[in-house]
């Protein structure tokens, strides 16, 4: 799929006369080295197909070339090229980048794998749930952490921190370590105070508007996109604060 968006953005560039089905595929295929491989050039025209059913490319490039080999790039397919590499409509590239800035555990890597599986099969809601799923994972680490820290030290963690409910969790965290801000260096504890908070509602306001069914679409496009790209700063920011848990609190 990244290669498949490299050259569809490529191609694009070049006009009409190169941007058609057949010379995008096979150049995609020559890149690959996939041309006498059947079974992947099936995957390669799956990929293809999948570009259109989800929303990024369209049929026609003018109303006198309204059919294929003729197609252009819709408004979302712009949006995704832009990053291309690392956005949620490259599952592959957004992974690999995901993971070269946080060490997560599986439980949240399978929560947004499934988020990226369901966004980029058109299920919004679906999507916005299991981004949320994958923010909790990454808070419950980090309280964890919390306690199993303060537990080594002797001390009793606040109040909440330990409850069931997520909400009451997170307030717990956030409480917890403002007691400890003066041992913070001061980027951590600016992005901590900033950011933190913030991250953390944006992904849960959208993931329990998807959760309660009051109207047929809750969340839009735009909100889960912002979702998965924000889980990138929220997964660094979290690995940070596990990290100073770990060594710095006391």
């Amino acid at each position: 799929r990244s290669i498949l968006l490299e050259v569809v953005d490529e191609y694009n560039a070049k006009g009409p006369g190169y941007f058609q089905s057949s010379a995008v595929l096979k150049e995609v295929a020559r890149r690959l080295d996939i041309r006498q491989d059947f079974g992947a050039q099936q995957l390669l025209l799956t990929a293809w197909s999948n570009l259109f059913r989800q929303g990024h490319l369209a049929w026609g490039y003018d109303i006198n070339n309204a059919d294929p080999p003729f197609c252009h790039i819709t408004q979302m397919g712009h949006d995704a090229l832009k990053n291309y590499s690392r956005d949620p409509a490259n599952p592959d590239g957004y992974m690999a980048y995901l993971s070269s800035i946080a060490s997560l555990n599986q439980i949240t890597i399978s929560y947004i794998h499934e988020a990226l599986l369901t966004y980029n099969s058109n299920c919004i809601k679906a999507s916005a749930v299991m981004i949320g799923a994958a923010t909790e994972s990454i808070v419950l680490d980090l309280r964890d952490k919390i306690v199993e820290r303060l537990n080594d030290l002797g001390k009793n963690p606040i109040r909440g921190i330990t409850d069931w409910k997520i909400k009451k969790v997170m307030n717990g965290i956030y409480h917890e370590l403002m007691n400890h801000k003066s041992k913070m260096d001061r980027e951590l504890y600016n992005a901590f105070e900033a950011y933190w908070p913030a991250f953390i509602h944006q992904i849960r306001v959208a993931r329990n508007e998807a959760g309660h069914p009051v109207n047929i679409n809750p969340v839009k496009n735009e909100t889960v996109h912002s979702s998965l790209l924000l889980f990138f700063e929220l997964s660094r920011l979290g690995m940070k604060l596990v990290e100073w848990v770990e060594k710095e609190l006391k």
